[in-house]
């Protein structure tokens, strides 16, 4: 097996619109294609699946993914907090110094809790050594 690299993450949201608004709107990714009930978005060179999926709003949340990291660069970071906290977009751990990058994480809509990281796990493999 020849892995390559990290391709996509799908995350399941209850309402699709108010998901879009959020990811397109606040976050700037770009809506490559719609669907009736997923959307398919890019984020840089990262993309995302988003599934709306009303009937899973009882399943306990601690179980599967934790959270969604992306990469920024550190000359963005803080204009990226500062949109962020503008748009009212909840933040639930403050920016801080994580390994040797910066990190800051944050909820969509749906309480999915998603991450901007300015560091790659070599970096943070060099602090942890």
């Amino acid at each position: 097996m020849n892995v390559q690299g990290f391709s996509h993450v799908t995350i399941n949201v209850k309402n699709l619109a108010r998901s879009l608004r959020f990811y397109v709107d606040i976050l700037n990714m770009k809506l490559v294609h719609r669907g009736r009930k997923d959307a398919y978005l890019e984020w840089g060179s990262a993309w995302i699946c988003l599934q709306e999926r009303p009937d899973m709003e009882d399943q306990c949340p601690q179980i599967g993914v934790d959270h969604v990291a992306f990469f920024i660069d550190e000359q963005h970071f803080w204009e990226a907090v500062q949109h962020l906290k503008a748009n009212h977009v909840p933040i639930v751990r403050e920016p801080t110094q994580r390994g040797r990058g910066l990190s800051v994480n944050f909820l969509d809509p749906d309480g999915t809790q998603l991450e901007l990281h300015t560091s790659t796990l070599a970096e943070r493999m060099k602090v942890w050594k």
